[in-house]
């Protein structure tokens, strides 16, 4: 009887709701509420990507701090990021003629070139899809394509000589910033060429130090002039042989001795670091 009694109670309460005029207002009150609290709850857990579109597990560009970032000790250090060997290539610095400030730089190989560029990029987003959108508006020649890299722009650019160069745009995002390549010649046309092989290898085998220096978004990461391994590699060692050295003295009193050393006595230690060679085949 208490299963046939609760079926009656319900079908009388869903008589009694259908009966009930729909207030419109408020069931679209309701919603608006409902859309605005998931909106609100969606800006809030935002959190930063640790995925982003351009990068893999087994491909680059890398962050420093990636996991399965490769062994970068023999790159070459601009600062922003750091450059992988390839054999044959030819590097050219990008500054301000004014200021001396590094811009980026431009790899060129055979018959291509790779212009290379570091930008500032927010916490919880990517850049590169407002930057390509801007690219678009801007010039109305411009086409996106899928390429190695996701989604890249295909751009004409008149050159002197009333000469057009097809170029590549790619753009890759990382945590808090975005590389940017832009790939001419037969790189930017010829997707199965060697020379586009190699050229978008060493862009994915790239390594980005974004630093912790505060930098609104699109800044570029400041770089400095290019720092060889070697020359890393005797800096460092330099300094490790200077801490070391601070070690032998921890247990030294700090009182001044007594008799007729009444001077302090110090030893200054000068080191040369000799500059190595770049890369054999930069320029």
């Amino acid at each position: 009887m208490g299963l046939f009694g609760f079926g009656k109670k319900k079908a009388k309460k869903e008589a009694e709701e259908a009966a009930e005029p729909i207030d419109e207002d408020k069931v679209a009150a309701e919603a608006a509420n409902a859309a605005a609290k998931a909106e609100s709850a969606e800006s809030v857990l935002a959190e930063p990507s640790n995925e982003y579109a351009g990068r893999g597990e087994e491909r680059g560009p890398w962050d420093v701090n990636d996991e399965d970032v490769p062994d970068y000790d023999d790159y070459l250090d601009l600062g922003a990021y750091y450059l992988p060997f390839l054999r044959g290539i030819e590097l050219r610095i990008k500054a301000n003629r004014a200021t001396q400030q590094i811009l980026g730089s431009t790899i060129t190989y055979g018959a291509s070139s790779l212009e290379i560029e570091a930008f500032a990029a927010p916490k919880t987003m990517g850049l590169w899809d407002d930057v390509r959108a801007d690219l678009l508006e801007a010039n109305k020649a411009a086409s996106e394509a899928e390429g190695v890299f996701g989604t890249e722009l295909k751009l004409p650019v008149n050159v002197k000589g009333g000469k057009t160069v097809e170029t590549r745009i790619v753009g890759v995002d990382g945590p808090r910033w975005m590389l940017r390549g832009i790939f001419s010649g037969k790189a930017a046309t010829d997707p199965d060429n060697p020379e586009t092989e190699a050229l978008n290898k060493f862009f994915a085998d790239i390594v980005v130090e974004r630093g912790e220096e505060p930098l609104a978004p699109r800044d570029l990461i400041p770089m400095h002039p290019p720092v060889a391994p070697a020359e890393r590699k005797a800096a460092k060692a330099a300094a490790e042989a200077e801490e070391n050295g601070k070690e032998h003295f921890k247990d030294i009193p700090d009182n001044k001795p007594k008799g007729p050393l009444s001077q302090d006595q110090t030893t200054e230690v000068k080191t040369t670091l000799s500059r190595g060679p770049m890369f054999s085949e930069v320029r």
